[in-house]
């Protein structure tokens, strides 16, 4: 039944992108699908691209594994959706138009900041792909009944062409409604079968929560803080760093910021946002009640056994709801559950190839080879061409990579993209927004800086070594005294472009305060309608 599933997914997929993919040689049809989806649908576009894999697959073993710790991270991604619709979301949609480099670029015009912002999104969101093509791979190997090194790296390989297609022929409204197709599939068979789980202890959370903290065999500090960093010399330090990393990156993430693109209005990025929020607010009541239930239905050290990381807890747990006797409908719900993982896999790193593939066709390739002001040099149709052969460029690459590391230890990757869009995105993206005085010289040192202090931070830390789960535990070279970066990497993002900044010069911050108050009232009030932007490029048919 499994395998009719997938390729009923598959063929229904591929035949959604190409119904829907771009028909001419249009640039706001390949890259916004014109503003086309209303909305409630660019919502839970939003959520679905929000709502990763690693997301689903991760946080619910956290939750199994640890409990309160485990809640609390399913809490910031709720908060840091949020974060991006009162905060950001207004001014991306106002101050982009296809990519995050658009954004940067609206007040400081320019190759490198372009350039720059492609090499700031790629290295966000390669160690994602990594993860989530490796994850796809193991998943359906498992789910399928399939073994054997040969069997799994096969699986990663079609699952990335598959994902490569996604992105090259729907573009962004292709990829929108499978995000729509798996956020509904995800959310309708997780709320069913958190109901049962609930069903099995007589529809009483107090029961549910006392089973899960007898099933931990860690006693009352399943459900108390402290369990998560238990090892740590400084817990609560951890603990903050942890959840300020989720909630600044989450928000920041280039495959979550670019829907903020595809809406007509700032009313209907409002109303967009609304909707994502609800959805992944749904999703974390959701998978906290069969997190607690894998807990208490199989217990954590049955699920710690079957993967150290807990990434197939959600499985486990979704199984065991339905008691030992699976009836035909049962059976077809668990299918069901796979299915909306197999989406998940699918949508999310299909997301993240065409954000990549945006940026570098547009910020390093149309816009490397015209000025910003040279009045559009490239054709569409060119571009076009380009985005479709950067998604294989792309995509290529991160097969390759997700093959020689999906044996090891892929939690240090989610972490690095995190600490990333914390430290150099979030940075970047709220000084240029919100800053009237930011320098060019201040959004590169963000850049660059935010970046590389995130990178050389995360090789210290214990994920990487020194400890039994690392990425290398035979290896002890951890220095860092935190699980992941943020603590330190955040502040070190936001200075490094203050002191940029200052050390420009008072003439040129003077001259970006001028440049800033011109543009002040479209990037926050969205005071000039989209079509009327006076540096958006004619855009050519192509045909």
């Amino acid at each position: 039944m499994s395998l009719v599933a997938f390729t009923a997914v598959v063929t229904l997929t591929l035949l959604l992108c190409v119904l829907t993919g771009p028909d001419r040689d249009d640039l706001d049809e390949f890259y916004t699908g014109f503003g086309a989806l209303s909305p409630m649908r660019n919502g839970l576009a939003i959520a679905g691209d929000y709502i990763s894999a690693a997301t689903v697959l991760g946080t619910g073993g956290v939750i199994a594994l640890l409990g309160y710790g485990g809640v609390v991270l399913a809490l910031s991604t709720a908060l840091s959706l949020t974060l991006l619709m009162f905060l950001l979301a207004e001014p991306l949609r106002n101050a982009g138009r296809f990519t995050m480099g658009d954004v940067l670029a609206r007040r400081m015009p320019g190759r490198a900041v372009r350039i720059t912002a492609c090499a700031a999104t790629l290295a966000a969101l390669l160690p994602l792909m990594l993860v989530q093509l490796a994850g796809a791979g193991d998943l359906l190997s498992f789910v399928l009944g399939f073994s054997g090194e040969g069997a799994e790296t096969g699986c990663v390989v079609t699952l990335g062409a598959l994902m490569i297609g996604y992105a090259a022929i729907g573009g962004m409204k292709g990829t929108a409604l499978i995000q729509i197709l798996k956020i509904v599939t995800l959310l309708g068979s997780g709320t069913v079968v958190a109901v049962l789980v609930l069903r099995r202890f007589d529809w009483d959370p107090g029961a549910l929560l006392a089973a899960a903290e007898h099933g931990s065999g860690a006693g009352p500090a399943f459900l108390r803080s402290g369990l998560q960093f238990a090892e740590s010399p400084n817990p609560r330090l951890d603990m903050i760093s942890s959840e300020l990393t989720v909630v600044l990156g989450g928000a920041a993430l280039p495959h979550v910021t670019m829907r903020m693109y595809t809406a007509r209005s700032a009313r209907e990025t409002r109303r967009s946002m609304s909707w994502a929020v609800a959805c992944v607010s749904l999703f974390v009541l959701v998978i906290t009640v069969v997190g607690f239930g894998a807990t208490a239905l199989v217990g954590r050290a049955a699920l710690a056994e079957d993967d150290p990381q807990g990434n197939t807890a959600y499985l486990l747990g979704s199984r065991a709801a339905f008691g030992a006797d699976i009836s035909t409908a049962e059976s077809l719900l668990f299918t069901t559950v796979t299915t909306a993982l197999f989406l998940t896999l699918l949508a999310s790193v299909a997301g993240m190839i065409l954000a990549c593939a945006n940026s570098l066709a547009h910020d390093v390739f149309a816009h490397g080879r015209r000025g910003e002001d040279s009045g559009g040099a490239l054709s569409a149709r060119r571009e076009m061409r380009l985005a479709r052969a950067s998604a294989l460029a792309i995509g290529v690459p991160a097969i390759l990579l997700a093959v020689l590391v999906k044996d090891r230890n892929l939690q240090p990757l989610v972490t690095l993209s995190f600490c990333l869009g914390a430290s150099a995105l979030a940075p970047a993206l709220v000084y240029s927004l919100f800053w009237r005085r930011f320098t060019r010289a201040g959004l590169l040192c963000t850049l660059l800086g935010g970046s590389l202090g995130a990178a050389v931070l995360m090789t210290g830390t214990n994920l990487v070594s020194g400890a039994p789960h690392a990425a290398f535990p035979n290896h002890d070279f951890a220095w860092f005294p935190f699980t992941t970066t943020g603590l330190v990497s955040i502040p070190f993002g936001f200075f490094l472009g203050w002191l940029g900044t200052r050390l420009s010069g008072r003439a040129d911050a003077e001259e970006q305060r001028r440049q800033y108050e011109a543009v002040e009232g479209l990037i926050l009030a969205g005071a000039v309608t989209r079509t009327g932007r006076a540096d958006s490029p004619p855009r050519a048919s192509g045909s």
